[in-house]
């Protein structure tokens, strides 16, 4: 058997049930923490007996909307205090006027640190070498294991014990 360069192996199944076997024969030999299913339609969350991923993708929007509101009142007073203008004796920070303001820099941050966060807990992009087939879009579902060098021949037996259609191991589509 030859090894890849990378340590990743992808196993392609046509049903979801092999898919599920093939990740509870690699959680047995300790590789389910670096399997992915990779499929064209959108499973729910543990469809397959995957561990959850923890996330923080809600503190984004906080963090950005305190950023936000921050730019928006240091820039409401610094322009007033530096550019005063005196009308009537009226106050020169007037909050009324400061709140239209602050309101769009507090939304402006959540927003662009919200889509931030995305990009980022998606680990998009991703520059890696991994193996992939394009029959993934034709339906069949992938199981990839990553970072698993010097155990390729477990998480190999895994997928055929499973019933994989085919094992890919090079990103190039080299077959096993």
């Amino acid at each position: 058997m030859a090894s890849t360069a990378n340590g990743a192996l992808l196993g392609l199944f046509r049903d979801p049930e092999g898919a599920a076997k093939a990740l509870d024969g690699l959680r047995s030999v300790g590789l389910s923490k670096n399997a992915k299913v990779l499929t064209d339609t959108p499973y729910p969350d543990g469809a397959f007996g995957e561990e959850p991923e923890n996330h923080k993708l809600y503190v984004f929007p906080f963090i950005g909307a305190m950023c936000g509101f921050s730019v928006g009142l240091l820039l409401n007073i610094g322009t007033q205090i530096s550019y005063p203008i005196i009308t009537g004796g009226k106050p020169i920070l007037s909050i009324p006027p400061m709140i239209n303001i602050i309101y769009e820099g507090t939304m402006l941050g959540a927003i662009l640190f919200t889509v931030f966060g995305i990009i980022f807990e998606s680990r998009l992009p991703y520059f890696g070498n991994a193996p992939y087939d394009p029959r993934i879009s034709e339906g069949y579902l992938g199981v990839l294991v990553t970072k698993a060098e010097g155990r390729l021949d477990q998480a190999e037996k895994a997928f055929r014990d499973a019933g994989a259609v085919d094992i890919v191991s090079e990103p190039s589509g080299t077959r096993r």
